[in-house]
């Protein structure tokens, strides 16, 4: 089965996975997704990952989901730019999130950073998704 949008569906399962209260989430690995979940690991909204090869031979991702008293870390997460409609910005036009308390996921030439790491190297991109 291909799917059209894999790190939207990698957002997805760890969204229904903070609902249902697991404390890993497995989904399929690609690079993209591997430079997303740092960016979420270094700002804290999840625990960690790690990488291992599956029952069918492929590799995939362990998510370690994080959780503050009960409740999940991550609030709410939404894909921004999607296949049919490719968001871009410059730096002086990211967005902020909840006034500065979530972050923007950003692609950029130099690599997948928050919005304020963009901001501080001036760099633009394409608003892959934000977190709160």
């Amino acid at each position: 089965m291909s799917l059209t949008d894999p790190l939207g569906d990698m957002l997805a399962r760890i969204k229904n996975g903070q609902h249902a209260t697991k404390s890993i989430v497995a989904c399929p690995a690609s690079s993209l997704r591997v430079s997303v979940l740092e960016v979420l690991k270094r700002e804290g909204f999840i625990r960690g990952y790690k990488q291992e090869k599956g029952k069918s031979g492929a590799s995939e991702l362990l998510i370690e989901l994080k959780y503050d008293q009960g409740q999940p870390m991550i609030k709410e997460i939404s894909r921004i730019s999607k296949p049919g409609r490719r968001v871009y910005r410059k730096v002086t036009d990211l967005p902020r999130f909840y006034n500065g308390l979530g972050i923007s996921i950003v692609s950029t030439p130099r690599g997948v950073l928050s919005d304020h790491e963009a901001r501080s190297q001036n760099v633009g991109g394409e608003v892959l998704c934000q977190v709160f």
